[in-house]
């Protein structure tokens, strides 16, 4: 049986990929508007579709972006014949739907995070992949941030790291909770960098402006002894992306919404306080530094130097790519089902936690 995300057919010719969009939210047209523009660009896909249940959205979608629009997936199939790869953009709730007749159909999928609402879900979802020998990619965008990219390199014995994700509150995504709308990106990257099955979770979360949890802390601790520590929020008052990330004598400072990583090799003062550091760091970063030493012995400053590019067009061209060569994707469907098991399981704890200390009636 072959893999979810290495279809056994070998590489496609290069004519041009045909490519619908499931969902005409706000996702799915971010989608649109990057496949079109690498339509225009002259790269080798053709924007065929937008799928939508809103007659409203789907006839805006297909006005704007100049395509057919279709109520169902499955007039879109029986309309636009050949059909080889979609993105899925729809509620959450409803990516297994989605996803069944198209694979059924063997066009390979680009399903939006998380990867379904449940592990069920998430478990027929590859099933039918590998069954029908389609491709599975999974939209974790920030796997394609160009400064996770350069953290990458940089990374050799990662002990801790501190992720904050904050957002305002926006009516979009109120399906799931925060730990799966937002924290779920950094899940992603922590796993895909610590090669260890996880050991313990603690977490706490809370409800503030929705009915499901708007704001949660979490503890993971793996096996080979790394400790993670994450916030997530979509009730805050400000904005923030931003992973940190501790190893022996070495600390990097990433900001994702800027694209930027900061490195400190740290020599004599290889004892100093973690929090010292990331408030140092911190400074730096906002005032735009920085290169060489810093006035503090045994402290080496550097900002790396990242190629900066749009995680969804490089995300979507990574999917295309796979698409042609036959390939496993960056973010495989595997990958975007551990992702989802950390996140159901942190949701464990928090109702736990929230048990424990008087809150059930809360969650």
């Amino acid at each position: 049986m072959a893999q979810e995300g290495v279809a056994q057919e070998g590489v496609r010719p290069t004519r041009a990929l045909r490519v619908a969009v499931i969902g005409a939210g706000a996702f799915g047209r971010n989608h649109l508007r990057v496949l079109r523009e690498l339509q225009q660009a002259g790269q080798a896909v053709e924007l065929v579709a937008v799928v939508d249940r809103d007659s409203a959205a789907v006839a805006a979608a297909s006005e704007r972006f100049g395509v057919p629009g279709f109520a169902t997936i499955e007039a879109c199939l029986g309309a636009v014949g050949r059909l080889d790869a979609a993105s899925v953009c729809v509620p959450t709730v409803h990516h297994a739907s989605a996803a069944a007749p198209l694979l059924e159909a063997g066009v390979d999928l680009l399903i939006e995070k998380p990867l379904a609402a449940s592990l069920a879900d998430a478990d027929a979802i590859l099933e039918m992949a590998r069954r029908h020998g389609c491709i599975v990619q999974v939209g974790h965008l920030e796997r394609f941030n160009p400064a996770v990219t350069a953290a990458r390199e940089h990374l050799h014995k990662p002990m801790f790291f501190e992720a904050h994700r904050l957002s305002i509150f926006t009516p979009r995504s109120l399906d799931v909770d925060v730990v799966l709308d937002l924290m779920i990106h950094d899940l992603d990257i922590v796993l895909s960098l610590v090669a260890s099955p996880v050991r313990e979770v603690r977490a706490v979360g809370l409800p503030v402006l929705s009915r499901k949890v708007d704001i949660a802390n979490v503890r993971v601790e793996f096996e080979y002894g790394c400790i993670a520590n994450f916030t997530a929020s979509r009730v805050s008052t400000e904005r923030v992306r931003k992973l940190r990330f501790f190893q022996p004598h070495q600390y990097l400072s990433l900001d994702f919404a800027r694209q930027d990583l900061l490195m400190i090799d740290v020599t004599a003062a290889a004892g100093m306080d973690p929090a010292m550091l990331a408030a140092m760091a911190e400074k730096a970063q906002l005032a735009g530094a920085l290169s060489g030493g810093h006035p503090s012995a045994g402290l080496s400053l550097k900002k790396v130097t990242v190629e900066l590019g749009e995680p969804l067009r490089l995300e979507i061209e990574a999917f295309l790519r796979a698409v042609r060569e036959r390939t496993r994707p960056v973010v495989s469907g595997e990958d975007g089902r551990a992702a989802l098991a950390l996140a159901l399981e942190i949701n464990e704890a928090i109702a736990v936690h929230a048990e424990r200390a008087g809150l059930g009636d809360f969650l």
